[in-house]
């Protein structure tokens, strides 16, 4: 049930009670509550079909809860990009993007009309005229906030942003594909400027440029902020709180993904020494219980016993989700030295020029990623690599006895929705390895009832889970990834990555995911303007080398118009500014450890009262008895070495930073 608060309160947006909702007999929520505040930066993680996108679905109206409620603060908007969208338009980029201010009109026909009300009405005192008054107010600023007085210059900037080049902004959205239409819908919602940004897998579509440029525009957002990805390097850069989705239950952190890996960790550590402390003094108990039970002389002591198991609080380890798929490539059979070799390329879309006389060598053994902006090629050329596509002109020439394993960038809608998992596999599986159909799915999570699943009622994740394990019916030694980490969770990803480092065969790679390509590949080629530049070294070298290039170009440009006093100077107020933000960022650290170490001593203060109450059972009896004290006493020990872990982290960083 969805409810509108008062806007009394505008720390929060919004507040989940005790949500729940249910899939096939299974609890996919079980209620959830949580509470979303007005600068909040969340983000929703879970493996595949934990429930992520259906939380942002209820959250945004478009799916009732089972039970619970959603309450959002009244006047407050909500944003939602959804994971796929089947776009319709048939405007310009640019009518299509300005159609995101149609609250701009409305909103300046209702301050016309309000203003003429008022100037018309002479009871100033009565709720009427104040409830105008108020109204008036607030969508006078509700206008201003958004922006209605630049919305040329926003619209442009953020389409820039988003990858788009000004020639785009004339053209018809027919004439582009479904992930470039998804960016006009981004686009669209970033202009509106909602109170809270719902955003569904929104790196999905974009190149790492655009990518990084999203990142400083929700950094900056003045407003909530609850994304799902599996870009853990753009979570890093734009989330401080983490809600992880697992087992129908979420788990709160109030810090990044990475900071979350290792929270979680250090949670589930001391839940576990705090169980078998427990569970050591209960046996302890059990046994005394059992020893003295008959013995009158004891049945005090024994029957205090008992009514203290009764009333002790069990710690249970909250639930860990530990499947995850598990595979090796087949090994890579003999190919020549040289896999794939392409001379003076030429590829042109009626009339119009993608790729201009690229010539690209791939060695044995030699691992590659195709970087770039959406629309400059990387799909193109590796699909004719592949021969799924001819030049225009030109040739590519694979090497002696070279065997190519292709995932296509919509390799998942690729699939025949209506086979079965397991005929997919079975279709195209021969010899020996038929054998071996259920136990590759069984690798891939596709175990009992799944594999007579339909492939039409898969989700993304479990759709591209088997793309991938078609893979592995035939030993390649050239495999070509075009995109294959969209739709997959975390530990997926991190699984793909490794069997990809142990893979000995040829790799060539499209990707945007930094996080993914990192000490994956040792070349990187890059994409622009119809032709390619080859880079030595992994993904954050290549983005550390452009920053450089654009930093030199920057310079050239500023000769030309700066004296050289002038650089200088600019130079010198650049190495100032870095310093002081570096030592702001070392005063945070070190006033963050102070607090802590505040509150670890606060905490381990309390931890001798409570042992010097243990220590006095006649006084404390009460407290004793019923439990309350033991469990206070764990709550405690927990809480020091929570934050002892915390120190160790953030000393850590001071330590590096020194």
């Amino acid at each position: 049930m969805r409810k509108f608060a008062l806007n009394f309160e505008l720390y929060t947006m919004i507040t989940v009670s005790s949500l729940s909702i249910h899939f096939t007999g299974n609890d996919l929520f079980s209620d959830v509550s949580f509470v979303v505040g007005d600068n909040d930066r969340i983000g929703l993680t879970g493996k595949n079909g934990a429930g992520k996108s259906t939380l942002l679905k209820i959250l945004a109206g478009f799916q009732e809860p089972e039970k619970g409620s959603i309450i959002l603060t009244a006047g407050h908007r909500l944003g939602y990009l959804p994971q796929e969208l089947t776009p319709s338009s048939k405007r310009t980029v640019w009518e299509e993007t300005l159609s995101a201010f149609d609250e701009v009109h409305q909103l300046e026909a209702s301050i016309v009309k309000l203003t003429n009300d008022l100037s018309e009405r002479t009871d100033y005192e009565s709720d009427v005229y104040f409830k105008m008054s108020s109204q008036l107010s607030e969508n006078t600023e509700r206008l201003h906030m958004i922006g209605a007085s630049n919305i040329n210059s926003e619209t442009e900037k953020i389409l820039l942003g988003l990858g788009f080049d000004p020639t785009d902004f004339t053209r018809s959205m027919t004439e582009f594909s479904s992930g470039w239409q998804m960016r006009v819908e981004l686009a669209k919602i970033l202009l509106q400027k909602p109170e809270v940004m719902l955003l569904d897998e929104p790196t999905n579509h974009l190149d790492i440029e655009s990518i990084q440029w999203l990142e400083d525009f929700l950094s900056n957002y003045q407003g909530a902020v609850i994304l799902v990805s599996h870009d853990r390097a753009f979570l890093d850069a734009v989330t401080t709180r983490t809600i992880e989705i697992s087992l129908g239950s979420i788990f709160d952190y109030r810090c990044s993904y990475s900071e979350y890996v290792v929270q979680r960790m250090d949670r589930i550590e001391h839940q576990m020494s705090a169980q078998t402390n427990q569970q050591r003094d209960i046996l302890e108990m059990e046994k005394f219980i059992e020893r003295f039970r008959y013995k009158a002389s004891k049945s005090k002591q024994v029957q205090s016993k008992i009514k203290l198991l009764d009333k002790i609080d069990r710690i249970e380890i909250d639930g860990l989700d530990n499947s995850s798929i598990h595979f090796r490539f087949q090994p890579a059979p003999h190919s020549g030295k040289v896999v794939v070799e392409s001379q003076n390329i030429v590829k042109s879309f009626d009339q119009k020029l993608v790729l201009s006389e690229l010539d690209f060598t791939l060695l044995k053994g030699e691992k590659v990623a195709f970087v770039g902006k959406n629309g400059e090629g990387k799909t193109t050329f590796s699909r004719i690599i592949v021969g799924d596509l001819a030049a225009t002109k030109g040739f590519v020439t694979l090497g002696h006895q070279v065997v190519v394993g292709y995932y296509a960038q919509n390799q998942a809608a690729l699939l025949d929705p209506n086979k079965t998992v397991f005929e997919t596999i079975d279709e195209i599986a021969v010899g020996d390895i038929r054998t071996r159909i259920r136990a590759i799915l069984g690798s891939f999570l596709f175990s009992g009832e799944d594999i007579e699943k339909k492939v039409k009622v898969l989700s993304g994740g479990e759709k591209a889970r088997l793309a991938l394990a078609k893979l592995l019916l035939t030993p390649y030694n050239l495999l070509i990834l075009d995109e294959p980490t969209n739709h997959l969770d975390m530990q997926s990803k991190d699984v793909l990555k490794s069997a990809l480092i142990q893979y000995d065969g040829a790799l060539i790679i499209v990707s945007h995911d930094r996080d993914f390509l990192q000490g994956l590949t040792e070349k990187v080629v890059e994409f622009k303007h119809h032709h390619i530049k080859e880079h030595i070294g992994d993904i954050y070298d290549f983005i550390e080398n452009r920053k450089i290039e654009h930093l030199t170009d920057l310079d050239k440009a500023t000769i030309n118009n700066k004296s050289t006093l002038e650089i200088e100077a600019s130079e010198n107020k650049l190495q100032w500014e870095k310093k002081k933000g570096f030592e702001s960022q070392i005063r945070k650290i070190k006033n963050q450890i102070a607090q802590i170490e505040a509150q670890i001593n606060a905490e381990e203060n309390r931890l001798k009262e409570l042992d010097q109450m243990l220590a006095q059972p006649d006084k404390y009896q009460e407290q004793i008895a019923n439990g309350e004290l033991y469990k206070t006493y764990e709550q405690t020990k927990r809480a020091i070495e929570h934050r002892m872990a915390e120190w160790e982290i953030v000393q850590e960083q001071l330590m590096e930073m020194e």
